[in-house]
């Protein structure tokens, strides 16, 4: 592993089984370390599975067979609530007022590998927050996001012969 995991348990999750069908992109909009105290109280009723730091460094707040509490009101795949079959992967700081570091990319990336293959993931199965909760929310940046939907291309999908 290229970058570093810590981790750090959000109280907000429910226990039930998470599906795995995919992932749902997010920025945090705080910084690093304002967004994991965040997720830390309970009151917030929010997480994320996953937050990436500027450097890379990933903080696993709910574990991915648990459901975490991020896409709030969303629809994808045909289905409501991605909390339920969409794992939330967030980057730290806002994509509007910098963009992703090429670290982020990268550990998002290292943290996708060991996924795709076995769940059977397909870039048809990845989405960020803007598109499953459309005039609620705004992350990623469209330019971020498709920068991100490149690189995941780039690594996962056969060249066309």
């Amino acid at each position: 592993m290229t970058f570093g995991e810590i981790e750090q348990p959000s109280p907000n999750r429910s226990g039930r089984p998470h599906e795995r069908l995919g992932v749902l992109f997010h920025h945090s909009s705080l910084g690093y370390q304002e967004t994991v105290d965040l997720m830390m109280r309970s009151e917030s009723s929010v997480s994320y599975h996953v937050l990436i730091h500027g450097d890379g460094t990933r903080c696993l707040m709910v574990p991915e067979t648990e459901i975490a509490w991020h896409a709030g009101v969303s629809w994808f795949l045909g289905r409501e609530n991605c909390n339920d079959f969409l794992l939330g992967v967030s980057f730290a700081g806002n994509t509007y007022e910098s963009p992703l570091t090429p670290p982020q990319v990268e550990s998002a990336l290292e943290w996708l590998e060991p996924r795709w293959a076995p769940l059977g993931w397909t870039t048809e199965r990845m989405s960020d927050h803007r598109q499953v909760a459309p005039g609620r929310k705004d992350d990623l940046n469209p330019v971020e996001w498709d920068r991100l939907l490149a690189a995941i291309r780039g690594k996962f999908m056969a060249p066309a012969k």
